[in-house]
């Protein structure tokens, strides 16, 4: 009997999947306990829909993380810090001093959790990497003044 899986069952499938299976298992274990339903004309349908749907919403998400990383690629952002008197800095720049700095200047939100730099502890320019999706990175100037 064929069945599309509404949630994961072990051995036989992931969620949404079409499987074939025994007869028996479908009716007295898969259709009972709402796991699974018959795989007919509407059922196909509605599958088709959800995976076109969640398609069409990826190439949104990744059109968007393209764009802004076309907007943040090669900009600069100044962060002013505070140094003792042989010129190191007091502590170091977070990542959340840059995601902080860059939400003032350009007005774009980012996770600090995206951001990658290495570790800031002297005055200078520093390269930023932000991960947006995988495969879509961009790289921001940072430059730390007194």
């Amino acid at each position: 009997m064929k069945l599309i899986l509404l949630a994961d069952v072990k051995g036989k499938g992931k969620k949404g999947e079409l499987v074939n299976v025994p007869d028996g298992y479908a009716r007295n274990f898969l259709l009972p306990k709402n796991l699974a339903v018959v795989a007919d004309n509407a059922a196909m349908s509605e599958l088709r829909g959800k995976k076109e749907s969640a398609e069409h919403h990826k190439q949104e998400e990744i059109a968007a993380a393209k764009e802004l990383a076309s907007k943040l690629d090669g900009k600069t952002v100044t962060i002013k810090a505070k140094a003792g008197a042989n010129g190191k800095l007091f502590g170091s720049v977070t990542s959340k001093e840059i995601v902080n700095e860059i939400k003032n200047a350009f007005d774009i939100v980012i996770d600090k959790k995206k951001l990658s730099v290495a570790d800031i502890k002297n005055f200078g320019d520093y390269t930023a990497q932000i991960k947006l999706l995988p495969g879509i990175i961009a790289k921001l100037n940072v430059k730390v003044t007194e």
